[in-house]
């Protein structure tokens, strides 16, 4: 799996960490193992053009995923020649995530964690826009998360 990732920003992150966590859910949720992903940080004014021009919401937002729309090679679910299927970008502002993180009393790893996991899920078709659309899609940013926490603490995956 190739994950690419860039630090645009003014914060050091642990991309070593984000890294580490993308490719756990992707492998959780079965994507083929030549799948590439990108993730990008970016500061509070780069966020908020993106967040204007592709959302036509004003100010910065926390992440922003940007599909490539190659999933059905990704999953695995094509019986051509495997390649490289471009899953797309996930882009997160660190300084929202930092504001965010001191809000609800985690880590800025922890909510960087989340909201890399929550980018991921919309990579691969998962939205909340619908109440029973947020439920599966929470749920399964939980569980993700669950077993990524598992897993970095050395016991059984849930």
């Amino acid at each position: 799996m190739s994950i690419f990732v860039a630090n645009e920003s003014d914060r050091a992150v642990d991309e070593d960490a984000l890294v580490a966590l993308a490719r756990h859910a992707l492998d959780e949720m079965g994507v083929d193992p030549l799948a590439e992903l990108s993730i990008l940080l970016v500061d509070v004014g780069a966020m908020e053009r993106l967040h204007l021009r592709w959302m036509d919401e004003a100010g910065p937002t926390d992440v922003l995923a940007f599909p490539m729309d190659e999933l059905d090679d990704a999953r695995g679910r094509d019986d051509h020649d495997p390649s490289p299927a471009l899953l797309g970008d996930v882009v997160i502002c660190p300084e929202v995530a930092g504001a965010q993180a001191k809000a609800v009393g985690h880590s800025l790893a922890d909510e960087m964690s989340l909201l890399c996991t929550h980018g991921i899920l919309h990579l691969l078709g998962y939205d909340h826009a619908e109440p029973d659309e947020e439920k599966e899609m929470f749920a399964q940013q939980a569980k993700l998360l669950a077993s990524w926490s598992a897993r970095r603490a050395g016991g059984p995956t849930p």
